[in-house]
């Protein structure tokens, strides 16, 4: 599917508000509402769009600490990947999960916890007794520079 730029605007707009109406979007972009509704389910059908959400604040959820964790593996098999993987989806305090070259470690993770005392039970009950991890180092996040989720559509 080749984007054109009522796409792209549209993509654009639903990054920025999933919540918006069929209505609002159509006029924002300049199309009548039944063209930009077929547009948008177009979209999706072709899977870019794959998902809408909300965004919460984690502090008003009372998550006030969030750190990066690199995780080094002992054993270099798409088996040992793919326990691990799984194991970390499920911990839910686990945001992201990247399996990364270039560094000492093999996954990178961004957390979510209450504090340094949630923390260390997340480190000490879940991650290190996942099957093959045989290291862990980690940065605490002081502020969020950037913080973006919108993909550039451009």
């Amino acid at each position: 599917m080749d984007l054109d730029r009522y796409d792209r605007e549209i993509l654009t707009v639903l990054q920025a508000d999933g919540c918006i109406s069929n209505q609002d979007l159509a006029e924002r972009i300049g199309l009548s509402p039944s063209p930009c509704l077929r547009r948008v389910r177009a979209l999706e059908e072709a899977g870019f769009i794959t998902a809408y959400r909300a965004v919460l604040d984690a502090k008003k959820l009372g998550l006030s600490l969030m750190a990066l964790i690199g995780i080094s593996m002992g054993q270099h098999t798409p088996e040992r990947f793919a326990s691990l993987e799984s194991a970390i989806a499920d911990i839910p305090e686990v945001l992201e999960c990247l399996l990364i070259t270039g560094q000492q470690s093999d996954y990178q993770l961004k957390v979510v916890v209450r504090d340094m005392d949630d923390y260390q039970r997340l480190l000490l009950n879940k991650i290190t007794r996942i099957p093959g991890v045989t290291g862990v180092h980690t940065s605490f996040v002081l502020r969020r520079v950037v913080d973006r989720g919108a993909l550039p559509v451009g």
